[in-house]
């Protein structure tokens, strides 16, 4: 974790990192977002983020470290909040493929793309709009917008057009996107460590024929 907060300090001028993505030991617990704490793994756990993180540092590019600790929040995070991890890794994958750096044109930045003046009231609680690039700050900050609109919605192709901003596309390209990204990675989970996913499968519409369970997979 310290060549990820190595770059976020070279790129803005500033240490984000506050111990919020910290990696549970066997022997202890760490404090995570939130001063919550986050106990050690258990072996299934261990085994599942290994294998994620494999097939993530492998996608994006990304040092295995980086990847087995951003796929450990997203997965705890998740757990806190009661939103499916492979959901929460299957938008920053889409998002920013793993760059907590990046920022788009409409001022949509980290991981998870997040505007802070339209989430200003979320990101205060970690410091105020320029905590955005944390890792940590963004996945937790992330997944609450997408529980909110999961909530507000009913139904996660919905909820997951209007994260992106795009509610007026009815093919819901984003929504597709999002959801073939985890279909790949709900595999990577229930195969031997190194077996190569699938290939992604259309499916009908999540907007039009299902809503989203909150309880993980």
């Amino acid at each position: 974790m310290a060549a990820l907060a190595l770059i976020v300090e070279a790129q803005h001028g500033q240490f984000l990192f506050a111990g919020a993505l910290q990696r549970p030991s066997n022997e202890a617990k760490q404090t995570g977002a939130g001063g919550k704490q986050q106990a050690a793994l258990t072996p299934a756990e261990e085994s599942r983020y290994r294998a994620l993180s494999d097939y993530v540092a492998r996608r994006y590019r990304v040092s295995q470290d980086v990847a087995f600790d951003l796929v450990s929040h997203a997965h705890w995070v998740g757990g806190e909040l009661q939103v499916d991890p492979l959901l929460i890794i299957a938008v920053i994958s889409v998002e920013s493929s793993f760059n907590p750096i990046a920022e788009s044109v409409a001022g949509a930045k980290g991981l998870m793309q997040i505007i802070p003046r339209y989430h200003g009231d979320k990101l205060e609680v970690y410091g105020g709009a320029e905590a955005v690039f944390d890792p940590a700050t963004n996945i937790q900050v992330g997944a609450q917008i997408l529980k909110e609109y999961i909530r507000r919605t009913g139904n996660v192709g919905i909820a997951l057009q209007m994260y992106n901003g795009a509610l007026s596309d009815t093919d819901d390209q984003y929504t597709n996107k999002v959801m073939g990204v985890k279909q790949r990675l709900q595999h990577v989970v229930s195969q031997p460590l190194g077996s190569s996913p699938p290939a992604p499968v259309r499916t009908a519409s999540v907007r039009n024929t299902s809503t989203f369970p909150l309880a993980l997979d």
